[in-house]
């Protein structure tokens, strides 16, 4: 009966042990499985915010420069305003026309004058004006294509629920290893191997994916601001510098015009630059995360 009882003992020991060996044993598989590859998404999550940080800083740069060229374009046309003010007096018989048709009529009539080279001069700048026109309505188009990209790229790099769960399900498997270490130090067991693990992969606990979600549909938002004020600025610069508006003698309607690009111009830029801030800081967010499951999957493999 003593033997038999003794044999029940050691039968009930080696059987515990086995158990708390296949404890810590699924600790570590159900950690292995579910925080592995976490950091091959976040890589492709780091590329593409990488990619959206140069397309929306190339839309900015573009914006800026469509912005530059309007400024100039007004300065020219306000300059050439004053050249035809300053040759009118002296020509009242000359009709109310567009500004080349009237210089070219002014031209034609006091050819022998001194005040006729101002009409050549007069005619260059309207032909400058035109060009700058053009190459604002350009630059704008560019930047509106730059912002619709970076919406697109944005709205797409998010944590998505399942890398979203992969992350949750890895937290929790990191706590439940850390449980079955105690226990298994409690039995004496080597455990060298499994707080290796548990300590490269703790760090999952400490991380906040809210803030990867937040830039990208921050830079999302900003960037569809942008495609707006850039389309509807590119509409009205074409308008603008358009024939049947410049060959108006109404120049309000084409001062007006112009100022109303120039003001869209600055804001799709500022919507520009606002939206590569937001994908230079998701970069960040993304590499705060990555550097942890890089240090997990490191030791994991």
């Amino acid at each position: 009966m003593k033997k038999l009882c003794v044999l029940f003992l050691l039968t009930m020991t080696c059987f515990a042990a086995t158990a708390e060996d296949s404890g810590i044993e699924s600790a570590l598989r159900d950690t292995y499985t579910n925080c592995i590859g976490i950091d091959d998404a976040l890589h492709d999550m780091k590329v593409k915010a990488g990619i959206n940080t140069a397309v929306t800083g190339v839309g900015t740069g573009l914006g800026i420069g469509a912005t530059a060229t309007g400024i100039a374009k007004a300065k020219t046309d306000d300059l050439i305003q004053k050249k035809i003010k300053n040759l009118a007096w002296s020509a009242p018989d000359i009709p109310v026309v567009d500004n080349e048709t009237w210089l070219a009529n002014y031209k034609r009539s006091y050819s022998d004058t001194e005040s006729s080279k101002e009409t050549d001069k007069a005619l260059e700048l309207l032909n400058k004006s035109k060009k700058l026109g053009n190459w604002r309505t350009g630059l704008l188009a560019g930047n509106t294509a730059t912002n619709i990209a970076g919406a697109a790229i944005a709205g797409t790099n998010k944590v998505k629920e399942p890398l979203e769960k992969q992350i949750e399900n890895c937290k929790a498997s990191v706590k439940a290893l850390r449980k079955a270490i105690s226990q298994a130090k409690f039995n004496g067991e080597d455990v060298s191997e499994a707080t290796q693990i548990e300590s490269a992969c703790s760090g999952f606990e400490y991380i906040d994916i809210s803030k990867i979600n937040n830039r990208a549909t921050g830079s999302m938002a900003s960037s569809i601001v942008g495609a707006g004020t850039g389309t509807v600025g590119t509409i009205v610069s074409a308008v603008a510098n358009s024939d049947n508006v410049r060959n108006d003698t109404d120049r309000a309607k084409e001062k007006n015009l112009n100022t109303a690009a120039n003001v869209l111009s600055a804001g799709s830029t500022i919507a520009s630059a606002t939206a590569t801030i937001f994908n230079a800081t998701q970069i960040k967010a993304i590499k705060e995360v990555a550097e942890v499951a890089e240090k997990c999957t490191g030791v994991l493999r």
